[in-house]
This record gives structure tokens, C-alpha cells and sequence, in this order.
């Protein structure tokens, strides 16, 4: 049996809809990450990333059942990956190790513009993930109340694209609810792939997660209550626009609702948004209307940004319920 009948095998077995006994199960590329500290003399603190491993650490510590799915290298990386994993209670039983293909890393750097990345990441392990991988995935997705998945979990590769369409649409045959973070890197592949992919991807979400930044960039559109039109439009039955510093714009497809922004101090942008869909997802796994857990989601978000890293600055509940406080 090749994969692509494996894969419609358990579609069919799939159709009477499976137990959920997890929250959320994400599918992505992970990372070692270097995040400068200093200018000059230039200093750098080793952390982690990776989008979506990032979103199943941030709901872990908002107190939800997660588990990660990626390929990764045999290397040192590797193991203390999993080592983060373990220690965050990510469930790492169905990741694959690779031993022909590195873990890969980047470097973020800051100045007056931002933080701007540089990635080491060419023929990383992740981005040798396939669509034969996504079977031994089943169990993982089958008992997930959502799969949460990125832009740049299609933007890797041409194979690891058709990994994460393959495990969306595993997740709808087995009831299992998709959530898409836009996360849109034109270093990784050509605007016209992105747009036919992520617009694929959207018509295959329950819930949408774009920036505004993102869909300016694919769409042309600038106006939110556009952006929100335009992403029900593709499929999306829910849709969160992430707004920045102006907080979030959430729809069911019938009523929207806007979050203001918290006014912070901010250091380090890196995975705010990543920690914004962990937040989000995390509340909805535990019943919270679409409003309340983005209104959660902005706070766990604002938190992130007042500390160095993509993992290091991710709350934990009784800093975001505080900070929720009048």
C-alpha cells in the first residue's frame, strides 16, 4: 500500500469520528534559535523556534494537552529539542528523526526597524517531510480537538506542503477542527505560490489566523473589515485578524468583535503571534467562546513581547489572567 492509499484508507476508517482525548496537535518545522542581545560587541542568547512548535508550547503552558508532529536531525539540536518538548509536556511520541538531514536554526537581530531574521535552515530535516509521513501521524491528529498548521509549514518545501494538506484533510475526515496561521515568509518561496497555497489552505481551516501584514501582502487589502470578507469568502469559518499593537478583529461569519491592544513595553516581537494562536487555540480547547479566548490570546500575546525569544517569554495563566484584570 503507497501512501496516498494509506492515507485514503484511514479517511475511510475515519469517518465515524474518533474520540478526542487531546487538545491541540501541531505539525511544523522547529528550530534552534540565536537572538541577539547586544549590538557590538554582538551577543546572542540560544533559545528555540519554530511557529508552530512555539503555538503547542505556548497552549501546553496555558494547561492544554498538546502534541507535535515534524521530522527532525539525530543531532545535538535534535535531542535538545525534544529535551524543550518533554520539559513543556509536548507530547513528542509521533516525531520522526532523520538522520541524512540537520535540525535547522536562525539568528534574529534587532534595531531601530524591528528584529529581522537569517535562516540556516536548507535542507533541514523538517523540510524533508512528506506526504508518506502523515499515516504514522493518524492516531496523533484522529484524537486532537484541532491540528494547527502555518504558512511556513507550506512554504519549507514543495513535499512538506503536501504533508500538511494531506494531515488537513486527515483532521476533517476524523472531526478534528484545523487551525491555519498565515505566517507568510516571501524569503521562502514566490508570492504567486503563496497566495495559491495559503488560499488553498484557508478553504481547508475552521479558523483562520492572518496578520494584517500577511494578507496586505498577498491580498492588496488593507481594510480589516475587507481582510475579514475576503478570508470567510475562501473557506474560513472563523477568522481572528491579528492587528499588532491594535489588538485583534474576531468573526464567527455572523459577528464580529474587536480586542484592543495592551499598551507594553516591547523588546522582542519574535513568536508574539505564535503565542497568540497557542493562547487562542488553548481557550477554545477548553470551551471559551471565539471572544473570550481572543480577548485571553491578546493579553498571553502582549506578555510575550516584554522578554528576548520566541519560547523564554512565552505566560503562563496566572500572569495572563492578572494582566486581564481591570
Amino acid at each position: 500500500m503507497d501512501a496516498s492509499q494509506a492515507i485514503a484508507h484511514g479517511v475511510r476508517l475515519l469517518h465515524m469520528k474518533t474520540q478526542k482525548t487531546q487538545d491541540i496537535v501541531a505539525l511544523g518545522e522547529a528550530m534552534v534559535e540565536f537572538n541577539q542581545t547586544q549590538a557590538e560587541p554582538p551577543l546572542y542568547l540560544q533559545g528555540f523556534g519554530g511557529d508552530t512548535s512555539n503555538a503547542a508550547i505556548a497552549a501546553a503552558r496555558a494547561g492544554a494537552q498538546v502534541a507535535y508532529l515534524t521530522r527532525l536531525g539525530t543531532d545535538r539540536w535534535g535531542d535538545r529539542l525534544m529535551d524543550l518538548w518533554q520539559r513543556e509536556n509536548v507530547d513528542t511520541a509521533a516525531v520522526l528523526r532523520e538522520s541524512q538531514a540537520p535540525t535547522g536554526m536562525y539568528f534574529v537581530s534587532h534595531d531601530a526597524q524591528g528584529h529581522h531574521f537569517s535562516y540556516a535552515r536548507a535542507g533541514s530535516a523538517a523540510s524533508r517531510m512528506q506526504p508518506a509521513d502523515v499515516p504514522r501521524w493518524q492516531a496523533a491528529i484522529a484524537r486532537s480537538r484541532w491540528l494547527h498548521l502555518s504558512g511556513i509549514s507550506l512554504a519549507i518545501s514543495a513535499s512538506a506542503c503536501d504533508a500538511a494538506f494531506a494531515a488537513m484533510q486527515l483532521a476533517r475526515a476524523s472531526g478534528t477542527l484545523v487551525a491555519f496561521d498565515s505566517n507568510l515568509r516571501l524569503s521562502l518561496w514566490p508570492l504567486a505560490r503563496a497566495q495559491a497555497c495559503i488560499t488553498h489552505a484557508i478553504g481547508l481551516c475552521d479558523l483562520f489566523l492572518p496578520s494584517l501584514e500577511d494578507i496586505t501582502a498577498l491580498t492588496g487589502l488593507t481594510d480589516p473589515q475587507s481582510i475579514i470578507a475576503w478570508s470567510h469568502a475562501q473557506g474560513a469559518q472563523q477568522v481572528v485578524l491579528k492587528l499588532g499593537a491594535e489588538g485583534a478583529l474576531a468573526s464567527d461569519g455572523q459577528t464580529q468583535r474587536q480586542v484592543p491592544g495592551l499598551t507594553v513595553q516591547a523588546v522582542d516581537a519574535t513568536g508574539a503571534g505564535d503565542c497568540f494562536a497557542g493562547n487562542l487555540l488553548a481557550r477554545l480547547s477548553k470551551g471559551d467562546e471565539l471572544w473570550k479566548a481572543t480577548a485571553y490570546a491578546n493579553a498571553a500575546a502582549a506578555l510575550s513581547v516584554q522578554g528576548y525569544g520566541a519560547v523564554a517569554p512565552l505566560p503562563r495563566p496566572d500572569a495572563v489572567l492578572k494582566s486581564l484584570k481591570p
